[in-house]
């Protein structure tokens, strides 16, 4: 009975088991529909089975020892298959849907190309698409899902179909694209400046510059063109007589000299300059220049003002006529009229009231000048009129020195020492000066008097244009130059004291230092610093295993043990030290050290120069190796080899083996000459003969 009670439970667990695996959608689901179904399933079922049983009684029949048989029917549980009819609630998927899984899917016989299924035949679009299967862009005027919403973008921007966001055209900005871009800023994103100057506006779009008035270019940096402003430097200039227009307004800048709103009016009388706005300083009827206010002078006057008159003996404009009096008379300076002094006559004054020679008022005095030396004498005071080159009171002195002409009145132009001739003024140079008025110096290479001798100086020497005598330069010196200053001295006139040590020459111009290989520094007391050599310690050492190299030539100090140029060999067998320079003294075939010469022994010799062999019992390297027990030997072991040194007789490493028969001596190396009737004694070759026999090789009988 526990049994089938058991079997029932285990059917029972997998009816449930299958009744959730066919009920696995979600009721809840709206898209999941649900209704009873009945089913037939087969289960055991218990029953009243009858049987006969049988059981006995007490009874009076003796032969069945009193017990008899009875039956009666009766029952016990059995069981049988049979078939029950259950209901259960099925859930499957709503028209319009089908079964993925756990859940129902609408169906939608056409595919949804940019997004996705939400009930039968019903798309739900991206973002960007419309239509029945979402396969159409939104339009320029669209966007969404759906394209459901209107664009606000403005300005010609575009629309995202997805977000709705404005991408502004070129120039304009904000959330619709409504706004221009800022001042300053153009272009896409109005992320671009504005490269416009002087005021300039830039277009919102291209960045173009539109140019405020009087500029022009593409950047509106230059100003408009001379004789144009205004708006795009369009206006012509009226200004005259070289006036500048202002390149904004057109306003008229006048040069000096001119006034007026076009420059067109000179200035006015007794004004110049700029704007005219100078008063004229000159006298005497001078008028002046309106531009410049320079004065120009009526006749008579010069100066910058007009305040002088004209010199003596000049008149007219400019004072560029000379006066045709004679006689001492003066000239009026506006016309030239002669004024003649008392004595004389005539429109230049040239008649005389006396005779030649006499003077007075009456005429009756004799004249007292130097009649050889006189130009004429005054007719009325007498006064002697000189020659060139003459002068006195009766004209008997020759001229002082620095003047010459006509009573010596003319001051000789002649400069630096040079004669003046009393009469012409014509000078005569002193020696290295030439020209009129001898102030031209003689030129480079020559010296003298008219500068007509060559120098001689060398080497650049500079020549006395007086003597010719040699200046010498830094560095030379001599008569003419050419000899170069003596070993320790520099300079001008080679007076210096040349400071240069180790060697080392001075330049005789400057007493510079030209160090000699090795030094440096400015007295060249400085070695080259290490790694350094040569002249001007400007070459590099080139060794390998060296302590520097010398100063001078470069050549490498090697560290002991190597040699060779570059000090990267080792020193070769038998040598050691710097260089390699010192020879070995080991002995015995013992090899050094090239650093410090220290002796490695061969094997079986020691000592600092390997001259004593290992003592008694060792061998070998550093006679470090024990010798073996050598049982038949002269001594201990070989001091380098270690081999026993076996007594005649025996051999073996250890000769603790008598020689093989037939052989004897040493090493076992001799032969022995017994023959068969003996036997042969292995240290001294001995024969034992047998009984019977004698003889040295015991071959008698």
């Amino acid at each position: 009975v526990a049994l089938m009670l058991f079997k029932w439970i285990l059917k029972g667990i997998i009816l449930s088991f299958l009744l959730e695996t066919t009920l696995s959608l979600n009721p809840d689901d709206p898209n999941v529909c649900s209704h009873w179904e009945s089913y037939a399933v087969t289960v055991q079922e218990s029953y009243a089975h009858p049987f006969d049983q049988i059981y006995y009684t007490r009874c009076t029949d003796i032969l069945n020892w009193f017990k008899c048989t009875r039956h009666r029917i009766s029952y016990k549980t059995a069981y049988r298959r049979g078939l029950r009819t259950m209901y259960r609630r099925r859930s499957q998927c709503c028209p319009g849907y089908y079964e993925s899984g756990d859940y129902c899917i609408p169906l939608c016989t056409e595919e949804c190309v940019h997004g996705r299924c939400v009930s039968p035949d019903t798309c739900h679009c991206e973002p960007g698409w419309g239509g029945t299967d979402c396969s159409s862009g939104c339009d320029s005027e669209h966007w969404g899902p759906h394209c459901s919403n209107r664009c606000q973008c403005q300005n010609e921007a575009l629309c995202n179909p997805i977000t709705g966001a404005c991408v502004c055209a070129d120039g304009y900005q904000g959330w619709r694209c409504e706004e221009l871009c800022d001042p300053g800023s153009y272009g896409k994103g109005c992320q671009f400046e504005c490269q416009c100057h002087n005021g300039a506006t830039c277009d919102h779009k291209t960045g173009e510059c539109h140019c405020a008035p009087g500029y022009t270019g593409v950047f509106c940096e230059e100003l408009c063109p001379p004789g144009s402003h205004g708006a795009q430097c369009e206006l012509r200039c009226p200004c005259q007589n070289g006036g500048v227009c202002h390149h904004i307004t057109g306003e008229c800048s006048c040069p000096a000299g001119w006034t007026g709103l076009v420059c067109a009016q000179p200035c006015p009388p007794g004004t110049f300059g700029i704007n005219c706005s100078q008063d004229c300083p000159c006298h005497n009827g001078g008028h002046c220049d309106p531009v410049t206010g320079k004065c120009v002078c009526t006749a008579g006057y010069i100066g910058d003002r007009c305040q002088e008159e004209c010199p003596v003996g000049t008149y007219g404009f400019q004072c560029t006529q000379r006066c045709d009096c004679q006689n001492g008379a003066t000239c009026y300076h506006v016309n030239g009229a002669c004024m003649c002094d008392p004595g004389f006559k005539g429109i230049y004054c040239q008649e005389r009231m006396c005779p030649e020679g006499f003077y007075g008022l009456k005429c009756n005095k004799r004249c007292p000048c130097d009649v050889t030396n006189t130009l004429s004498c005054h007719p009325l005071s007498g006064e002697c009129s000189c020659k060139a080159g003459w002068a006195g009171l009766y004209c008997n002195e020759t001229c002082p020195p620095g003047y010459y002409g006509e009573g010596c009145q003319l001051t000789c132009p002649c400069q630096n020492g040079a004669d003046c001739d009393s009469i012409t003024g014509q000078c005569t140079c002193a020696p290295g000066y030439m020209g009129d008025d001898c102030t031209i110096t003689c030129m480079a290479g020559t010296y003298g008097t008219n500068c007509s001798s060559v120098c001689n100086c060398k080497n650049d020497g500079a020549c006395s244009p007086v003597d010719g005598l040699c200046y010498c330069k830094e560095g030379w010196q001599g008569v003419d130059c050419s000899i170069p200053c003596s070993s320790g001295s520099w300079g001008l006139n080679c007076n210096q004291t040349c400071s240069c040590t180790n060697g080392a020459a001075c330049r005789p111009a400057d007493g510079f230092c030209l160090c000699s290989p090795g030094w440096q520094g400015d007295y060249c007391d400085q070695p080259c610093p290490d790694g350094t050599y040569g002249l001007n310690c400007s070459e590099r050492c080139d060794c390998s295993h060296a302590d520097g190299c010398d100063p001078v030539t470069g050549y490498c100090c090697c560290l002991a043990g190597w040699t060779g140029i570059h000090c990267d060999n080792i020193c070769t067998q038998g040598r050691w030290g710097p260089n390699c320079s010192i020879s070995c003294t080991c002995e015995n075939g013992g090899s050094c050290s090239p650093e410090d010469g220290t002796c490695d022994c061969a094997p079986g010799y020691r000592g600092p120069l390997c001259q004593r062999i290992c003592p008694p019992g060792f061998y070998g390297h550093h006679c470090s190796q024990p010798c073996p027990q050598c049982v038949h030997s002269s001594g201990p072991c070989h001091h380098v080899s270690g081999h026993c040194d076996c007594l005649p007789g025996f051999f073996g490493a250890l000769c603790n083996q008598v020689c093989p028969s037939g052989k004897y001596g040493k090493n076992c190396a001799e032969v022995c000459q017994c023959t068969e009737n003996g036997t042969c004694n292995p240290i001294d070759g001995s024969c034992q003969c047998f009984p019977g026999w004698i003889g040295m090789d015991c071959s008698q009988s």
